[in-house]
């Protein structure tokens, strides 16, 4: 065990996930079942990921709104494909009001109140957002649409995980709608590009950008484009998704418009998101056995300070130099908490900003005034040292944009060493049953071949690699001119 009980990862890596997220106060689970309770720290991450998703979004154009959360089961039925795809995870309202039960034993559902259509709860909001774009939609002069929207959604799920899989999750969800393919197509690369340097720049996360294959693709999209990354336990993780969804729901919900010379012509789709699964991606990618382990950029605390003192004489001369050290700082636009709690000790204080992954920890008593020193600790790799308070908050925004670098580098090494390549089946359950990982190999191309490397493996294709070319033998068939993919079992 380490810290405060935490199972160590190379002990249970989902034991360690499971523990963390709790003892982190970032989430817990909820009296129904396969939903979360995301709690005030978790949430403060999430607000800063959605803060930040929000300007790159708004930079590119799109604007946000909000659709209902309710959906007439009829607008699932008119597009085959995604109703198909989504018609096992729905949660289907089916009356509108509860009355007293006539034993008093409480309420009961109403057998009067039985709605004419039900509802789903939204599982994605295509259908809704499309049959309103049939009334927003009537000349080219309507488009482009770019629209955004930060919602819930419901997707009924059998095994859930905190934060990775649950009933209910938070995300935002892109609909665009466009006069021409290559516009839509442009749309779909452009926010993958978002994603990918919003993951990479700052969760600190490195990814691969691909297509899926027609196996994994979205339910009702032409092309799936997606950023996959890679779990320090060798699982790999869909980071965010971005659909061309041609011209299928426009079709289904039968959206046309008058171009310039008058000819009607179907809209071109797509649509795109990421969710709170994000959280489980910077947990895992960085935390240790200690704790979470946060990149700066995303860290609702990037600096603490820790008084240590023994009298209320010197409580008042660290304090003084606190504040004036958090003033200096927040001039910087870096987050501190100056933590006077009397009540805690510092070492119970140093263990709770550990495990809460604080990037800074800056311990001052009454020796480190007289000598106008600091002890600066850093969370990433546990290293303190001590500091002339001199032009401090300088050396601690350089120290934050290390950490940044250096949690960035790390992680991208870990996959590179943990990316191999694989020219048979046998050799790519041995690579899986070591260490996981990504598997570099070639495939056929054909759903069937694809179905049985799964079967065979418990890993799937996580990824078309965007711009490779390589061909080679088909791992499982040894047909040649197969193409490159990369494998791996997944959460």
């Amino acid at each position: 065990m380490s810290s405060k009980g935490i199972v160590k990862r190379s002990e249970d890596f989902s034991k360690w996930y499971n523990e963390l997220v709790l003892k982190a106060d970032l989430a817990e689970h909820s009296d129904v079942r396969g939903c979360m309770i995301i709690k005030p720290y978790g949430y403060a991450i999430w607000e800063k990921i959605k803060d930040q998703l929000d300007v790159m979004f708004k930079e590119t154009g799109h604007q946000n709104a909000y659709f209902p959360l309710l959906i007439p089961k009829s607008y699932l039925s008119k597009e085959a494909a995604h109703v198909e795809g989504f018609a096992k995870e729905c949660a289907v309202v089916t009356h509108y009001r509860l009355k007293n039960s006539e034993d008093g034993s409480g309420v009961v559902v109403d057998p009067d109140a039985k709605l004419e259509e039900e509802l789903i709860i939204r599982p994605t909001s295509e259908t809704i957002i499309w049959n309103t774009y049939k009334k927003w939609i009537q000349s080219y002069r309507d488009l482009p649409i770019l629209v955004n929207q930060w919602a819930n959604v419901v997707r009924w799920e059998m095994r859930t995980r905190l934060f990775l899989r649950t009933t209910e999750f938070l995300w935002q969800e892109g609909h665009t709608a466009h006069a021409t393919k290559v516009e839509a197509v442009e749309e779909t690369e452009k926010m993958l590009e978002v994603y990918a340097e919003f993951v990479q720049n700052f969760m600190a996360v490195p990814v691969i950008k691909g297509l899926k294959s027609e196996n994994e693709r979205f339910a009702g999209a032409e092309e799936t484009y997606c950023i996959e990354a890679l779990m320090q336990d060798g699982k790999a993780l869909q980071a965010g998704t971005s659909h061309f969804l041609g011209q299928n729901f426009a079709k289904a919900f039968d959206v046309t418009f008058a171009d310039k010379q008058g000819n009607k012509n179907h809209v071109w789709a797509t649509s795109w998101g990421v969710s709170t699964r994000l959280m489980g991606a910077l947990i895992m990618t960085h935390s240790d056995d200690k704790g979470l382990v946060l990149p700066p950029k995303l860290s609702p605390i990037q600096v603490v300070i820790v008084p240590i003192y023994k009298n209320e004489d010197q409580l008042k001369d660290i304090s003084e130099y606190a504040h004036k050290l958090k003033k200096a700082l927040k001039e910087l636009n870096v987050s501190v908490k100056f933590d006077d709690d009397v009540n805690k000790k510092p070492g119970w204080k140093f263990a709770e900003y550990e495990m809460k992954g604080v990037p800074l920890r800056i311990a001052v008593g009454p020796r480190d005034m007289e000598n106008e020193t600091v002890e600066l600790a850093r969370r990433d790799d546990l290293t303190k040292s001590t500091v002339d308070q001199n032009g401090l908050p300088k050396l601690l925004l350089e120290t934050l944009d290390k950490i940044q670098e250096d949690l960035f580098s790390k992680a991208n090494l870990f996959l590179k060493n943990n990316t191999t390549q694989a020219e048979s089946i046998a050799q790519m359950n041995d690579i899986l049953n070591a260490k996981g990982g990504f598997i570099e190999a070639f495939w056929n191309g054909d759903s069937k071949t694809e179905q049985k490397i799964k079967d065979l493996t418990k890993a799937t294709i996580r990824c078309i690699p965007l711009g490779n070319s390589e061909t080679g033998n088909c791992v499982l068939t040894g047909e040649s001119n197969s193409k490159k993919v990369i494998f791996a079992r997944a959460y």
